[in-house]
C-alpha cells in the first residue's frame, strides 16, 4: 500500500536548510530521491528527547553506508548474502528546529562511490517496490479465484507490458497474500480454536497452551501441549526434535512440532506451535514458552533445520541457559561436596575458568579464606 504523505514534497534536490514538518515527511523524500537517483536506502539512526520522546536529530544515508560485520557462519553456507556495503559516505542529517519544531536539513553529502542502479530498473529496488490498493485488490481476487501467485503475476506482467513495468515483484506478492492472510485471522477462527483449548483445560486440567500477541492485539504465535506430552517430555525430553516444514494452514501459518523418541523408539510429540513467522523474535518466545510449560526443563540435545534465527533462538534459550545450569551445578558441589581443601581448590579454579567474569566468585572466594583465618 502506498504511504500517506503530509503536505507537499519539496524539490527532489536535497539541500542544506531544507525544511521538513516531520521526520515521516523527510524519510519519504529520501525514498523518492533514491529511487530518483538509483540507490537503496536506510535509517541510521536517531535521538530522542527525555522531555518529551520527540526525535530531536537523525540520519538517512544510501543503504552501501558503512562495512558489514565479519560472517561468523562457515564456508559450508549455502546461500550466503551478498556483500553490498562499500562505505559509501552519502547522507542527510535532521535536526529539530525547537523554535518551529519542524526539521532542517544539515550534514548532506551526495556524492556515491559505487554504481547506481540504472533509471530503466530502479523502481525495482526494494525502497521503490510497492503495491497499490488496485493491485492488491487484483493480487486478492486472483487468490480467491484459486489462481496461484506466480500465474497471477504473470497475467500482471503481461498486462502492463513485462515484469520491467511492474512495481512489486513475485516475492512481494506472496508475501503481501501472507500479511492479509495473516492479519485477517477472523475471530470466528481465534474463537474456535480458544474454544478447543478451554474444553480440553476442561478435561484435564493439566492441559496448557500459550497466546502471543501482536501490537494490534491479534493472535501472533502459539504454543500448546496436553497432558501426554508433558508427561511423555519429563520421561523422554532429553533429546528433542523441532521443525516447522511440516505444512501450513490456508492462512500461511508455520506448523511446528517437538518430538522426541520413547523407550521403545516410537516418536512422541512433547509440544505443538502455530506461528506468525519464522523470525528469531517469534522462535525465541515459543522456546522460551515450550520450556516454561515444561517446567523449565532442558533437553541435552536439540535437533533443529538449518534455519539461521532458529538456531539463533535455540542457542539463547537452551544452550546458554544449560551453560549456566552446569555451572551452578558446579558451584553447588564445590561448597558441599569437596571436604579436603586441596580438592576444592582444583574444583573451584576449574568452575572460575569456566566464567567470563569471575569478579562475584572472587568475592565468595575471599570471605570463605577470612572465614578460616577467623577459625
Amino acid at each position: 500500500m502506498e504511504e500517506k504523505r503530509e503536505g507537499p514534497l519539496p524539490s527532489l534536490l536535497p539541500q542544506v536548510g531544507m525544511e521538513f514538518n516531520t521526520t515521516d515527511e523527510a524519510w519519504m523524500f529520501w525514498i523518492r530521491y533514491g529511487g530518483q537517483k538509483g540507490f537503496e536506502v536506510r535509517k541510521m539512526y536517531k535521538n530522542k528527547r527525555k522531555s518529551d520522546g520527540k526525535i530531536s536529530s537523525c540520519r538517512y544515508v544510501c543503504a552501501n553506508e558503512g562495512h558489514r560485520k565479519l560472517d561468523k557462519r562457515d564456508h559450508l553456507t549455502k546461500c550466503p548474502r551478498a556483500k553490498t556495503r562499500t562505505d559509501c559516505q552519502v547522507r542527510m542529517g535532521l535536526i529539530m528546529d525547537k523554535n518551529k519544531g519542524n526539521y532542517k536539513v544539515t550534514g548532506l553529502f551526495l556524492e556515491h562511490n559505487h554504481t547506481l542502479q540504472l533509471p530503466e530498473t530502479s523502481h525495482l529496488m526494494v525502497s521503490q517496490r510497492q503495491i497499490s490498493e488496485l493491485q492488491g485488490f487484483e493480487i486478492k481476487t486472483a487468490d480467491d479465484a484459486g489462481i496461484g501467485p506466480k500465474a497471477a503475476h504473470e497475467l500482471a506482467c503481461i498486462q502492463v507490458g513485462g515484469s520491467v513495468n511492474l512495481s512489486y515483484t513475485l516475492q512481494d506478492q506472496k508475501n503481501y497474500l501472507r500479511g492479509k492472510r495473516q492479519r485477517e485471522m477472523a475471530y470466528g477462527q481465534a474463537g474456535s480454536m480458544l474454544r478447543y483449548f478451554q474444553e480440553k483445560i476442561t478435561e484435564n486440567p493439566s492441559f496448557q497452551y500459550a497466546l502471543q500477541m501482536d501490537r494490534e492485539e491479534k493472535i501472533a504465535n502459539i504454543v500448546w501441549a496436553d497432558a501426554k506430552m508433558l508427561t511423555d517430555y519429563a520421561y523422554f525430553g532429553d533429546v528433542v526434535s523441532f521443525d516447522t516444514t511440516f505444512g501450513t494452514n490456508r492462512e500461511s501459518w508455520p506448523f511446528g512440532v517437538f518430538v522426541g523418541f520413547n523407550h521403545f523408539r516410537q516418536t512422541v510429540v512433547f509440544g505443538a506451535v502455530l506461528m506468525y513467522d519464522e523470525t528469531f523474535e517469534s522462535f525465541k518466545w515459543i522456546f522460551e514458552t515450550f520450556l516454561r510449560a515444561h517446567n523449565d526443563k532442558q533437553p541435552k540435545t536439540i535437533y533443529t533445520d538449518q534455519d539461521y534465527a532458529m538456531g539463533k533462538a535455540v542457542k539463547e534459550e537452551v544452550e546458554d541457559k544449560n551453560k549456566e545450569s552446569n555451572i551452578l551445578s558446579d558451584f553447588s558441589a564445590c561448597m558441599y561436596e569437596h571436604e579436603d581443601e586441596a580438592t576444592f581448590e582444583d574444583a573451584f579454579n576449574i568452575l572460575r575458568s569456566k566464567m567470563k567474569k569471575q569478579t562475584w566468585l572472587d568475592s565468595i572466594y575471599k570471605e570463605r579464606k577470612n572465614g578460616l583465618n577467623v577459625t
